[in-house]
């Protein structure tokens, strides 16, 4: 599956974003353990709520971050990775 604009990504279930106080960052936690974020991952991610298109998604991060330039490309390749690491499933 090639994500586009309109690709809409969502949790799986069983996983889920929230802040982590003793590992002072965000986490996905997931039913095997957790995973813990950098600040890109988890500007990315706290954007992920299932209604949000890809599109949307890299159009809020510009807004709140207009020196970073195109992230389109950036943003469609970290949340393939997350596909691939079963955090985040797609739909069309």
């Amino acid at each position: 599956m090639t994500l586009s604009p309109d690709s809409t990504p969502l949790f799986r279930r069983g996983y889920r974003l929230q802040w982590e106080a003793a590992q002072d960052c965000h986490v996905i936690l997931y039913p095997e353990g957790m995973a813990k974020l950098n600040d890109s991952a988890a500007a990315i991610l706290l954007l992920v709520d299932g209604q949000r298109t890809l599109a949307a998604i890299v159009n809020a991060l510009q807004q709140r971050f207009p020196e970073a330039g195109d992230l389109a490309d950036d943003v469609a390749a970290f949340l393939e990775q997350a596909r691939m690491q079963k955090w985040v499933i797609f739909r069309d």
